[in-house]
């Protein structure tokens, strides 16, 4: 049962940080880099700084977090991350599907983008995901709110789909949680936006 802050009795949402970096890299090393090895990096180009051809993909996330330009939304079981929810600016992250179709239509970007979500293989099935979701969105609220803007996969009913597909959560926990659909993006992916208003001082 959730609590405030969109916790569990057991979990608890923690931002990335170069001091959750470790617990992160925990949870994605267990799953040998999840998502094919890219350590949660496919949406993040280059920073000034930092240029992810020049690193394998551990060093290139930690250093993005150390820079202050990954964010993302953790949960915790105990001292355990075991899912997380990112999320960022689209100068963060700027790798997003379909982006010449997505870019096309739209009028007015929004600040905010979530790409990518996982979850440990021990705890899926779970409302887990969800968690990590509702704790992205805290977080974008205490960073002072905004438009959100998310891609989420459009779900064929009567037809299996492998979670490798399900990077970006389904229609139906966006729109449980809020978002409204806008439009469709290739095959399966769609546009869903919500308004985040700040979090209360």
């Amino acid at each position: 049962m959730a609590g405030e802050g969109g916790v569990t009795a057991s979990h608890v949402i923690k931002p990335l940080t170069p001091e959750t970096f470790p617990a992160w890299l925990a949870l994605a090393q267990k799953h040998n880099g999840v998502w094919g090895g890219c350590y949660c990096s496919y949406f993040h180009g280059d920073t000034e700084a930092t240029v992810k051809s020049e690193y394998d993909g551990p060093t290139f996330k930690q250093r993005l977090v150390e820079e202050g330009v990954a964010h993302a939304a953790l949960v915790f079981d105990g001292e355990h991350a075991i899912a997380w929810c990112e999320y960022g600016s689209s100068a963060e992250l700027p790798g997003i599907y379909h982006r010449k179709q997505y870019d096309a239509g739209e009028t007015t970007p929004a600040p905010w983008r979530i790409t990518c979500f996982f979850v440990d293989r021990d705890h899926r099935r779970s409302g887990v995901a969800r968690e990590a979701l509702d704790g992205a969105l805290e977080l974008i609220a205490l960073a002072g709110g905004g438009e959100v803007v998310s891609f989420p996969n459009e779900l064929v009913r009567g037809k299996k789909t492998s979670s490798s597909f399900l990077h970006n959560g389904t229609r139906a926990m966006f729109e449980k949680a809020g978002f409204a659909f806008e439009r469709h993006l290739g095959l399966r992916k769609t546009v869903m936006r919500k308004t985040i208003p700040p979090a209360r001082a």
